[in-house]
């Protein structure tokens, strides 16, 4: 597919699904005029990162015979990233994240580089990215300093799954170095197409995850034959919350052929209860059922405007000084500052974070017998006492909630100078990107645990209860016992978790 424009769609498409991507000569016109400007309007007159030093050392003129030794020297410095790797489904979408911001036309860069930058995505070669070295403001600069290390052929890459130097892949497939040319260097390590690109595929599994949010809650309000207020369009579209009346509806749907879920007009006819003292039945459900959406709501929304907000920056110009044919002019600034991806997703993992927390409080409902005064212990299929049901998940579980909520603190509001002060407010945006991605692996963690102990407490149903089950129920349900049988003797269970983690987070569409 070819690309100027692009979504989270495309994102999924090209570096989740692994399609191609391909350039066309309108691309590349765009690209050789914006070069071709930049090179002979810097041929007279003083341009940050063409012919002086970076950051605080902009001040000193470089002679025109070091200029390209410039370029290579700012891309070998600045590769000091540590920590683990980036995932390769990070990466590609670093690198659609990058190719599309040149694609704008007003970087200056050569279009060896958007070749180049091509060439391994479409080959899947892979460069090492560290988790740990951007503060966000000249952009990811170390983080993109990698990037560029490796299209010169330096470094190290993953290609087919091992970790390999970039010069052996290069040499294997015949592809030649890319020669640096008037601010490449610059221009490749200076923007947010790191932290952009991560917050993209964030994004693609923040919404899978609240797929099955909504799925799990709309289950656990079947089963426990809960009243169908709660979600109604009634009750729901006075309060105008776009995202509460989407949750409202998409509960709706799940549960529309249900024969389990309650009319409350049932209850206001029902001579029985009027003659109850202490009513055997809960009147109304705790919170973590019956407000379902109004907690999730505010997390569609939020998801909402972070996907434009990140889609707003994939096709952005970020990197400085920004070149402008239609002006005849070099603007000097900071588009390189990564505030927006910061706080979006700084918000994205509270909400995740939040979405956890339900899904841990709704398992802890199932398995606590007091609580739902229905299901067995820990739903135990076994001898109480001498079986275990889902004991042991529940520690898990609630250990690894407990993490993401410290998780949720700020990276957004963590500036500390830096740089010979130069860089002295900082975003941190591919710190909290990175720590976004560590919530939501998280949270598919809990939701596992939690899916596994929704279909127990389906199986322990009555068969009359199971009957009336809504059949989007009984797909679900059926989806996953299909990786992973009832629990009834005590195994170990940490392969048959890690199952239903993958089957979770590869589910692409609502249910």
């Amino acid at each position: 597919m070819s690309i100027g424009k692009i979504d989270l769609i495309d994102i999924e498409s090209i570096a989740l699904n692994l399609n191609k991507l391909e350039l066309n000569d309108s691309n590349k016109n765009q690209i050789n005029n914006s070069f071709s400007f930049l090179k002979n309007f810097s041929s007279d007159k003083i341009i940050y990162g063409i012919n002086t030093g970076f950051g605080p050392m902009a001040q000193f003129k470089i002679d025109d015979d070091k200029l390209k030794q410039l370029q290579y020297n700012l891309i070998r410095s600045h590769s000091s990233g540590l920590g683990k790797p980036i995932d390769d489904e990070s990466v590609r979408a670093v690198l659609v994240s990058r190719i599309n911001n040149f694609l704008q036309g007003n970087s200056g860069i050569s279009y060896g580089v958007i070749e180049q930058l091509t060439t391994f995505l479409n080959h899947e070669i892979y460069p090492e990215i560290y988790e740990h070295g951007g503060v966000g403001a000249s952009g990811d600069l170390v983080q993109l300093a990698h990037l560029a290390l490796n299209l010169i052929g330096e470094g190290y890459v993953r290609y087919k799954g091992v970790r390999r130097p970039t010069a052996d892949v290069l040499k294997e497939l015949r592809i030649e170095p890319l020669e640096i040319q008037l601010r490449d260097g610059l221009g490749l390590i200076n923007g947010t197409s790191c932290m952009t690109g991560i917050g993209a595929v964030n994004l693609i599994y923040a919404y899978r995850l609240l797929n099955w949010g909504i799925i799990s809650s709309s289950i656990i309000n079947e089963i426990v034959e809960a009243y169908d207020d709660s979600f109604s369009e009634g009750l729901n579209k006075v309060k105008h919350h776009p995202g509460q009346m989407y949750v409202a509806k998409a509960m709706r749907d799940l549960l529309i052929d249900s024969k389990l879920i309650k009319k409350r007009e049932e209850l206001f006819l029902d001579n029985d209860v009027l003659q109850q003292v202490k009513f055997k039945k809960k009147i109304q459900e705790y919170y973590s059922i019956r407000c379902v959406p109004q907690i999730l709501g505010p997390v569609k929304e939020t998801l909402d405007v972070a996907r434009n907000i990140v889609e707003n920056e994939m096709n952005s110009t970020n990197d400085n000084p920004i070149i402008s044919i239609e002006d005849q002019n070099v603007y000097h600034g900071g588009n390189f500052h990564g505030d927006y991806i910061s706080l979006e997703m700084d918000k994205v993992k509270l909400v995740v974070t939040k979405m956890t927390m339900l899904a841990e409080r709704q398992l802890n409902f199932l398995l606590n017998n007091n609580l739902n005064d229905q299901f067995p212990a820990f739903l135990n299929k076994g001898v109480l006492g001498l079986n275990f049901g889902i004991q042991g998940m529940q520690f898990t579980a609630t250990s690894t909630t407990a993490e993401s909520q410290m998780l949720s603190n700020s990276m957004y509001v963590h500036s500390i100078p830096n740089n010979n002060d130069n860089q002295d407010i900082v975003s941190m945006g591919t710190n909290s990107a990175i720590i976004t991605k560590k919530v939501i692996d998280n949270g598919f963690q809990v939701m596992a645990i939690h899916m596994i102990a929704v279909c127990q407490a389906i199986d322990i149903l009555t068969q009359e209860q199971k009957d009336r089950l809504s059949p989007k129920t009984i797909e679900v349900y059926t989806k996953i016992r299909k990786v992973m049988p009832i629990i009834k003797e005590d195994i170990a269970q940490f392969e048959n978790i890690r199952n239903i983690i993958e089957l979770l987070t590869n589910t692409t569409t609502q249910l």
